[in-house]
């Protein structure tokens, strides 16, 4: 009778806990709007931050809420913007796509050590030991914080520099936020002429840490037809509005740093 009793018992009160939870899911139930959903499926699904909020649910829930605008998410890519832009019955914003790029050809080599690393693997780290394991100041040191950052497998580190895949990258920004050089810099896909080198200092001192450093001569500055390019504090730098990407300065830069990618 025991046994009896005490299943009655748990019964009873599976009854009256059941009724208690039912009764408060009811009374506390929130609505939750159905395009939440629908944006989050939209997104990159990374919860990289980027955007600004603490993951994918609380960016989606900003957009239905008015509060972050409908691109915000730049891993969601144009067709992801455009399928939000449906969902919140707003047009799609106008805009190039982005993609991040390594400003720097200081590989392995190329790029002269100042002494053998062999601590831990973090750039982060290693910058803040007698400035880095290379000699150049603006030079990425190749230990991969950016490629630990990415989760979209869009970098690979070979030769003790970053490469980033433009096909891979959603410009999400963690690279950019990771590099403690701030050797990556996001750009227009369409800006394909790039100077891969971010060295300021005089044309002696830039040769004598990196063989294929920028020395401002200016070469590139005089082939240009479209004055697109400005040198300024020893570094060539390239107007995007005016290039035409005809790669004649590429062709005449005797330090090979002005790349098309």
């Amino acid at each position: 009778m025991i046994i009896v009793y005490a299943g009655l018992l748990l019964g009873i009160l599976g009854l009256i806990f059941g009724g208690v939870l039912t009764f408060a899911s009811k009374k506390f139930h929130v609505e939750v709007d159905e395009r939440v959903g629908q944006i989050k499926d939209c997104l990159g699904g990374a919860n990289c931050g980027a955007c600004g909020y603490a993951g994918c649910d609380a960016f989606a829930q900003a957009v239905v809420d008015g509060k972050a605008p409908v691109n915000g998410c730049a891993p969601a890519g144009a067709k992801g913007i455009e399928k939000i832009s449906r969902i919140m019955g707003v047009e799609a914003p106008e805009g190039e796509r982005l993609v991040a790029r390594v400003l720097c050809q200081g590989e392995s080599g190329i790029a002269l050590d100042r002494y053998e690393y062999d601590g831990y693997k973090s750039c982060a780290v290693a910058a803040g030991l007698a400035g880095g394991p290379k000699a150049c100041r603006f030079a990425c040191i190749g230990l991969g914080d950016c490629q630990d950052k990415c989760k979209f497998d869009a970098i690979r580190m070979e030769n003790g520099i970053a490469h980033i895949d433009p096909d891979k990258c959603t410009a999400c920004g963690a690279c950019v936020n990771a590099c403690p050089r701030s050797v990556i810099s996001l750009m227009p896909v369409s800006q394909s002429v790039i100077v891969r080198c971010r060295n300021t200092d005089t044309a002696r001192a830039a040769r004598a840490v990196c063989m294929d450093a920028c020395i401002g001569c200016g070469r590139c500055k005089k082939q240009c037809q479209y004055d697109a390019i400005i040198v300024e504090n020893g570094l060539a730098r390239i107007d995007n509005e005016k290039c035409t990407r005809c790669g004649e300065c590429a062709a005449v830069c005797p330090c090979k740093c002005i790349v098309i990618e």
